[in-house]
């Protein structure tokens, strides 16, 4: 599995389709203004693929523009980090595909048929190898530092409802022999109400090998205060595949902002590294700043462009969350 950085030929999203995620029809309409903003924005830097349901294929290209395509295949949600696939490379060119099972988060909805399809059916539209996998995985759950390093949480791989059975060992067997890692770090788990279960990408990210961008809360009265502390205490006794201590870049908690009730789990470490360009999530909150500079600092060879994410993360999500990024290459057949 190759790193975030590395040379993108496409990347695949999934217009939004699912209401009850965005609590109504007023927060469906807003999370596809994002959607479409964060896919224009994407396609100046690389080709950018919009799946739709073929019922809404031509809202979706309304929505989104002329800078985009758009295909039609059925879909019941749109984080195609998650149900696409996790695209793999041999170092000669070639790029193939791994298609976890998907479960919709270990049963959040019951209706998830065309999602759990929808990594094979985008692999045999691009007659593209495919590599069947045992465990229940989302592409969010896993970050990966092309150097054999692989950052996951406990929370989500060994969650009975995903992976009933399986033990630490094996899963970081079933990584191995998947993506070409042989160090697995392990995380606690994830921020209050992250429909996930705590998907990595909410809480580090890799900004080159050796470096880890890491969400981290300074407030010990903070509820999410215990679990960031513990990801980055175990972040400071790893070492990766090489055997480095990771330099870690802290990324602020953003301020706590709450829907209906339920307070948001926001994060600034779910953005999206494009060709030449990194897509930065911000809330209109007074930390964004800090967060951009944080992040332009670890990427400094990167156009940074900062992008209001609110809504998207009122239905449980981020920019990397929506994103699926395709290698540079030749299809393996």
């Amino acid at each position: 599995m190759p790193p975030a950085w590395a040379q993108h030929g496409r990347c695949w999203m999934a217009w939004p389709c699912r209401e009850a995620g965005w609590g109504d029809a007023a927060g469906l309409d807003l999370a596809r203004k994002a959607y479409a903003e964060i896919a224009r924005a994407i396609a100046r830097f690389e080709p950018v693929t919009m799946l739709a349901a073929p019922r809404i294929v031509a809202g979706a290209s309304l929505g989104c523009g002329s800078t985009v395509a758009v295909m039609p295949m059925s879909q019941d949600d749109s984080f195609l980090r998650d149900n696409g696939p996790t695209f793999v490379t041999d170092g000669k060119g070639g790029v193939a595909g791994v298609a976890w099972r998907f479960d919709c988060y270990g049963g959040l909805y019951e209706d998830f048929a065309a999602d759990a399809a929808t990594a094979t059916r985008l692999l045999a539209t691009l007659g593209m190898r495919r590599y069947k996998s045992p465990l229940t995985l989302e592409g969010g759950a896993i970050a990966v530092d092309g150097e054999g390093t692989l950052i996951t949480t406990e929370s989500v791989l060994l969650d009975e409802q995903r992976n009933p059975g399986k033990d630490r060992k094996e899963i970081e067997t079933i990584l191995a022999e998947a993506l070409g890692i042989n160090k697995v770090v392990w995380l606690a788990g994830g921020l209050e109400n992250d429909s996930t279960g705590g998907h990595v990408q909410m809480l580090a990210a890799f900004a080159r090998p050796g470096v880890v961008m890491a969400t981290a809360t300074n407030d010990a009265n903070d509820i999410n205060f215990p679990v960031l502390k513990e990801n980055l205490e175990r972040l400071r006794r790893a070492t990766d595949a090489r055997g480095r201590v990771f330099d870690i870049v802290p990324l602020p908690q953003p301020t706590p902002r709450r829907e209906g009730g339920r307070r948001l789990p926001l994060s600034y470490a779910n953005f999206y590294l494009a060709n030449g360009a990194v897509l930065v999530p911000a809330f209109g909150d007074a930390l964004d700043g800090q967060a951009m500079g944080a992040i332009r600092a670890a990427l400094p060879d990167r156009e940074a462009v900062q992008i209001d994410a609110y809504d998207l993360f009122v239905g449980g999500g981020g920019i990397n969350a929506i994103t699926c990024p395709q290698p540079a290459g030749e299809a393996l057949t």
